[in-house]
């Protein structure tokens, strides 16, 4: 019998369907790139290391999510955390998308680098090892995100929450970063589409947190 996450939809319908919305925006990211190829002279560091550190971002974001979704028997943050999975997974296929087009590889630089020197420098230095470096980003660590899969209901939605509302203000200062430093039009409206969206769920994981008395 196939296992289902509570409210009764089975768990390889919600897999497929966080799949199916990554390839669809790594195509429609391809698109958009080669659309606006004539807009400037082509990306810069800048653009080109948001778009692998917010993969890295993002990858977390859908991790976490998806196992809230899983578990909680919460139905706002059911739907909250299907939101994030869904759209945080569908942004991962179009940044790639993006270095596709670009002729860039996937992996490049270590994490954050392209911040560094700017007023966005989160002040990590250079040598600074890449479990400091997440933790810079607003990341939780290997033990959260185990304690958040392996705690139950009201101890496990209250880690969420604020695991959540920490990685989304991370990823709210690479947008602002990339606002500043970018330069690839299609890179600056898809950051200023995330910062609106992740400062809503923050609103809403705050309120969430509240109403739980996560504390």
């Amino acid at each position: 019998m196939t296992a289902r996450p509570r409210g009764g939809v089975p768990r390889w319908f919600v897999l497929l369907t966080v799949v199916i919305v990554a390839a669809l925006a790594f195509t429609i990211g391809r698109i958009v790139a080669v659309g606006g190829e004539n807009d400037d002279a082509g990306p810069n560091a800048a653009d080109a290391g948001f778009a692998r550190d917010m993969q890295v971002h993002h990858a977390q974001a859908v991790e976490m999510a998806m196992i809230e979704y899983r578990a909680t028997d919460d139905e706002e943050l059911r739907m909250l955390s299907y939101d994030i999975a869904t759209a945080q997974q569908a942004q991962r296929g179009q940044m790639y998308g993006w270095l596709v087009e670009w002729g860039l590889p996937q992996a490049g630089d270590p994490l954050m680098t392209w911040m560094r020197g700017s007023e966005h420098d989160h002040g990590a230095p250079p040598q600074a090892d890449e479990e400091e470096l997440l933790a810079e980003m607003g990341m939780a660590s290997e033990a959260d995100v185990a304690r958040l899969a392996e705690l139950g209901d009201a101890a496990r939605d209250c880690l969420f929450v604020d695991l959540m509302i920490r990685h989304h203000e991370g990823a709210v200062d690479m947008v602002d970063a990339i606002v500043d430093l970018g330069s690839e039009p299609v890179v600056l409206r898809t950051a200023a589409s995330m910062k609106e969206t992740q400062q809503a769920e923050i609103d809403a994981l705050e309120s969430i947190s509240n109403r739980l008395a996560c504390g």
